[in-house]
């Protein structure tokens, strides 16, 4: 049976909770729209890095409705730095969902939730315990690790997932499951931290099976890490005579998906030489390599990319911005990264 640490971790948490733009003052409840844009703002990002991005989010679309008023474009321009920009798309077409289905209230139970664009599991449980105070199981990082080392579970990552799962859920009270979940999460974040966890400060340290046996450091157990793909490609920066270079969208669908892109080769496994890249270049031109190489590192895999740069006077009609505007465009950052790369290497005459 597992350990009743409800009683216990609650009252730390209200002694101790985080001071996070999110959160709702105590005793008072949260606001759905700030509990569900600040969990996907979170997905793979870091409290510190979100803080700045909610608060900017907030000024310019303060209700659900304003944000699904909004066009796409806006809303991928001001999520740049974020990273994964699939969320930026599923967010807005939450929005709209909630606007247009449910006028603009978001519906209170994990399956009505489930059935809106870009929430899962994860999200759907959020906003039911953050917001409307409904029994729902919240695990994410800082939960599962507080889980594994509570049962001291040495099945390693990502097999231990259902079992810290099923546990997790026995320990959620029926009262006040919403401060839970957010004080499991703040144990997690500030003292079952992934190195050096201050155990002498744990409210539930009594119950815990890893600090007993002097494990807590070592858990919970990951899998040893596959080598990360390499894939390879080639850039095309062409400067228009007025000082203007061509762009492109991405397709909806895939990587980056909607973002605007210097137009590329396909990213592929095998370098390419700049011979063999010409048939994807978007417009013949006098196109030379310039030196030294883009990296940047996808969850998957990682990418290098060369940047052939070129000139034209009379160009085709296209997407063609100034490159003293390239601030306005949504760029993800391998984007920005080719575009400074091309500025640096093309020198002052452009």
């Amino acid at each position: 049976m597992p350990p009743l640490i409800a009683p216990r971790l609650l009252a730390w948490y209200d002694r101790h909770r985080r001071d996070l733009p999110w959160r709702a003052p105590p005793g008072r409840l949260n606001d759905p729209y700030f509990v569900w844009l600040s969990e996907i703002m979170l997905q793979q990002t870091t409290v510190a890095t979100v803080g700045p991005y909610f608060r900017a989010f907030l000024d310019r679309w303060p209700t659900v409705k304003r944000l699904a008023a909004a066009p796409l474009d806006d809303v991928l321009h001001a999520w740049q730095g974020l990273g994964y920009y699939a969320r930026a798309r599923n967010l807005h077409a939450c929005a709209k969902a909630v606007a247009e289905r449910h006028g603009g209230r978001f519906p209170e139970t994990e399956a009505a939730l489930l059935a809106l664009p870009g929430i899962g599991t994860y999200t759907a449980a959020a906003v039911a315990a953050i917001a409307f105070d409904r029994v729902a199981t919240v695990v994410d990082g800082n939960v599962e690790r507080v889980v594994a080392r509570l049962f001291a579970l040495e099945t390693p990552m990502p097999e231990v997932k259902p079992e810290i799962r099923r546990l997790a859920a026995m320990l959620t009270p029926e009262s006040r499951p919403g401060d839970f979940a957010q004080a499991m999460m703040d144990l997690g974040a500030t003292v079952c931290t992934p190195k050096s966890p201050k155990c002498i400060l744990c409210p539930i340290r009594e119950d815990c099976r890893a600090a007993a046996a002097g494990i807590a450091g070592d858990l919970p157990r990951r899998a040893a890490k596959k080598a990360r793909p390499q894939r390879y490609g080639i850039a095309f920066w062409l400067l228009r005579d007025d000082g203007a270079v061509l762009l492109r969208k991405r397709p909806e669908k895939g990587l980056l998906g909607g973002m605007t892109e210097v137009p590329s080769t396909p990213w592929r496994t095998e370098p390419w030489s700049l011979r063999e890249a010409l048939p994807e270049a978007p417009e013949p031109a006098s196109w030379r390599l310039l030196p030294g190489r883009v990296e940047h590192v996808f969850t998957h895999f990682s990418l290098e990319i060369g940047v052939a740069v070129a000139r034209v006077g009379k160009a085709a009609a296209g997407d063609w911005c100034p490159t003293m505007a390239l601030h306005t465009k949504a760029l993800p950052t391998i984007m920005k990264k080719i575009c400074r790369h091309a500025l640096d290497g093309m020198g002052p005459q452009q």
